[in-house]
């Protein structure tokens, strides 16, 4: 059986009605995850990240494809956002000076997405206050229990079927599956070691515009939001799917030293 995978990039405008958002969830307090990061080609939203130190961005390795996004000079980092579509006094828009996609992403012909993870390197460092902070890592690898409640935010779709970015950062509670349902489910697009999934309820889930999004559990990030089933963000069958930070541990210092 051939499955699709949804890649959660948001090809749309921010100009017009903002009616869209995180699905089946609610606008988040006010610079209350004041580690999020609005990644923006020419000004317009495409993905989520999260600040991990003053000049580097954690989100998604198939963000802001080569062949899709051409002009990597005209990447931006937003960080102190809540409503991206206004300039907020709190907000830094800092220039995105390197892209660290992990090799094993691209090392064939077909991305391997169990390696979905990517480092922005930022042109200069932010100035950290109450509005713009970096967000710790998991100290270790280890294994994240099912059924354990989780958190996710961003600036995408509220509607499985809708068209816009949303200008104001929403969030959704989650619940972690077990890896093995997962791997039931999306067979050999799904790697226990390095993902992690959380349950399709049909009615919350994250969505298009919110890939690169970490995702919390126990107050720790522990993943980075790479996948749904293409074409419908809330299919009960398919569970969500996420890049395990923790596993990539090693990999995120090395680069960042």
């Amino acid at each position: 059986m051939l499955l699709s995978i949804c890649l959660l990039l948001s090809f749309f405008s921010l100009s017009g009605g903002m009616e869209s958002g995180i699905i089946g969830g609610k606008e988040a307090k006010r610079h209350s995850r004041p580690y999020m990061a609005s990644i923006q080609y020419e000004k317009d939203h495409k993905c989520g990240g999260m600040l991990i130190r003053e000049d580097y961005v954690l989100t998604a390795a198939h963000c802001l494809n080569r062949t899709v996004y051409p002009k990597q000079d005209h990447v931006e980092v937003v960080l102190g956002a809540h409503n991206i579509k206004e300039v907020e006094k709190d907000q830094q828009r800092i220039q995105v000076m390197k892209f660290i996609r992990h090799p094993m992403f691209e090392k064939s012909n077909e991305p391997d997405y169990s390696y979905d993870i990517m480092l922005l390197k930022l042109k200069k460092k932010a100035k950290l206050n109450k509005f713009v902070k970096v967000m710790s890592l998991p100290k270790k690898n280890g294994k994240t229990p099912a059924n354990v409640n989780c958190s996710i935010a961003g600036w995408g779709l509220k509607t499985p079927k809708g068209n816009q970015a949303s200008d104001v950062l929403r969030e959704v509670k989650l619940k972690l599956q077990e890896n093995s349902e997962c791997k039931e489910m999306w067979q050999q697009y799904f790697n226990s070691e390095r993902m992690i999934c959380s349950v399709s309820d049909g009615r919350h889930a994250f969505c298009l515009g919110d890939s690169g999004s970490p995702l919390f559990c126990n107050t720790k990030p522990q993943g980075i939001a790479s996948y749904v089933f293409e074409g419908d963000c809330t299919n009960t069958m398919y569970p969500q799917v996420y890049v395990k930070i923790s596993f990539f541990l090693p990999w995120i210092k090395h680069n960042i030293g």
